[in-house]
């Protein structure tokens, strides 16, 4: 999910805690908490800032976004509010737990996926039912937010809250028995299928590929998917993927990254990119290299 989606996420799960005989250290320690715990995996984007290798791609929603991570970022978490905050119990702990265990899975579910279990396995986890910025969430969190502020919710806050994460949890297994009806009708077609979540509900890219042709069908359950595209991907030597690589180190984490690519081998360039993030004629997922000069 992006930034302002998890800071939200953060903030609904404060207010989902009954604060009664909280004292004001006490709110404010939940508050940083929840919202740390919500954006703490994040962390790792400042890898872009020594990355000489091309392997930011790899990095970020990796090893940060493991789910045996969880715990050592609750840890921490626990830590400085103790430390800071002087508030002492386990609540701490499981608090920052439930927070940052919400970032990683939540992240599961759109395109991008993460490492989730890191460092034992290298897959790149994606289901592909969720975009990553998804206005539902927004909106639902704002409805409860509003009802609170403005209605008869601020009687019992916290209880509106947790229906506002029990209508996002359904709204999640909704979307996903969807996506998952489409993949499998999609599995029996092509050898390599992956899907890619519309912004509205409901509606889904699905990107198979058979042999070394790709379509993108583009649809719903309700009203089956219709051809969007069909891309041709080209079959490179292994010599030109090797100059590629050496030349483009992008390339090669695009290509371990990515569930499937399409390659370019035409006059002007070699390249890769990512089927799932193709819109108006391209992928913003591509690396390549010039064959001017080779």
């Amino acid at each position: 999910m992006d930034t302002i989606t998890h800071t939200l996420f953060g903030l609904t799960l404060y207010g989902a805690v009954d604060k009664a005989g909280m004292t004001k250290t006490e709110r404010r320690a939940l508050l940083f908490t929840t919202v740390a715990g919500s954006q703490i995996p994040d962390i790792d984007v400042i890898s872009s800032w020594w990355d000489t290798t091309g392997r930011y791609q790899m990095w970020h929603r990796g090893l940060t976004h493991s789910v045996f991570l969880v715990p050592v970022w609750a840890a921490l978490l626990a830590g400085l509010v103790r430390l800071f905050a002087k508030v002492r119990g386990w609540s701490w702990f499981v608090i920052a737990l439930i927070a940052v265990f919400i970032h990683d899975t939540s992240d599961l579910f759109n395109a991008w996926g993460t490492g989730y279990f890191e460092p034992f396995s290298t897959m790149r986890i994606t289901f592909g039912t969720i975009p990553i910025v998804d206005l539902v969430f927004w909106a639902l969190m704002l409805g409860g937010y509003l009802f609170v502020r403005f209605g008869r919710g601020s009687r019992v806050p916290h209880k509106v809250y947790r229906t506002v994460w029990l209508l996002m949890g359904l709204y999640v297994a909704a979307q996903s028995a969807q996506g998952y009806s489409l993949y499998q009708d999609a599995s029996a077609r092509y050898e390599q299928v992956a899907l890619s979540a519309d912004f509205v509900p409901g509606v889904f890219t699905v990107i198979g590929k058979q042999g070394t042709t790709v379509d993108l069908l583009r649809g719903s359950v309700f009203t089956g998917v219709k051809p969007l595209a069909t891309l041709t991907s080209a079959e490179p030597e292994q010599a030109d993927l090797d100059r590629l690589f050496e030349q483009n180190p992008k390339a090669r984490t695009l290509y371990e990254w990515s569930p499937f690519v399409v390659m370019v081998n035409d006059e002007q360039r070699i390249g890769l990119y990512d089927p799932r993030f193709y819109r108006n004629g391209q992928s913003f997922l591509f690396e390549y290299m010039e064959k001017k000069g080779l």
